[in-house]
């Protein structure tokens, strides 16, 4: 299944010019999986060297954040979006 992917304007070099696009997978792991496989550059400006999300990093799956669900082996449904969001702070 097509899922939609939606990344901030600051990251679409990593994305071959793209904010707005689409990856096909089955499960939304499978769909994290493939869209670094696509853009590896993503993976840099999201993960650490740890391999953790990095703290100002959001990802959502239908408007709910993947750090909240207990599992990602999740089917993808038509319609189903991806969006991933960097938090900004200041004062």
């Amino acid at each position: 299944m097509p899922l939609e992917v939606r990344i901030p304007p600051m990251l679409r070099d990593c994305a071959s010019g793209q904010t707005r696009f689409s990856i096909t997978a089955n499960t939304l792991e499978e769909a994290l999986r493939r869209l670094f496989e696509t853009y590896p550059l993503l993976r840099v400006h999201l993960y650490d060297e740890t391999q953790r999300l990095r703290q100002h990093v959001l990802i959502f799956f239908n408007g709910e954040s993947v750090a909240w669900l207990d599992r990602l082996d999740i089917p993808v449904r038509t319609g189903d979006q991806l969006t991933i969001l960097q938090a900004v702070s200041g004062g």
